[in-house]
């Protein structure tokens, strides 16, 4: 299994995330893969994910928070699942000296993300 952590809209209206996993399948549902990079030690303030979406990071490692002050850390190889589409958002920074590498893979409107939440 391969380390996720969905990131979604509570009732609440706030950013909130669940760590667990994907599993080894075809995404069949995908609508479109962008590369991206970003430069080190580089932050981003508040904002919703512009569309369901897997966030797949190459390298770099990044603080995410929540208007809660929960936060996560996201490491190379990890996927992030963004689904907080509305609300307040996240924040994230690169907190060590590469450069934020990754892959965003965009969902068609109602496609199965492939997630499995770990036992609480």
């Amino acid at each position: 299994m391969i380390r996720a952590i969905k990131l979604y809209t509570g009732e609440d209206g706030h950013s909130h995330f669940t760590i667990g996993s994907v599993t080894h399948r075809d995404v069949k549902e995908a609508d479109s893969i962008m590369f991206n990079e970003t430069a080190p030690r580089s932050t981003y303030d508040w904002h919703p994910a512009p569309t369901t979406q897997y966030v797949i990071t190459l390298s770099g490692t990044l603080l995410f928070e929540t208007y809660h002050g929960e936060q996560f850390t996201l490491r190379p190889g990890d996927v992030l699942i963004a689904m907080d589409t509305h609300g307040t958002g996240h924040k994230w920074e690169l907190i060590d000296d590469q450069p934020w590498r990754r892959v965003y893979v965009t969902f068609k409107e109602g496609a199965d993300i492939n997630f499995v939440p770990d036992a609480q």
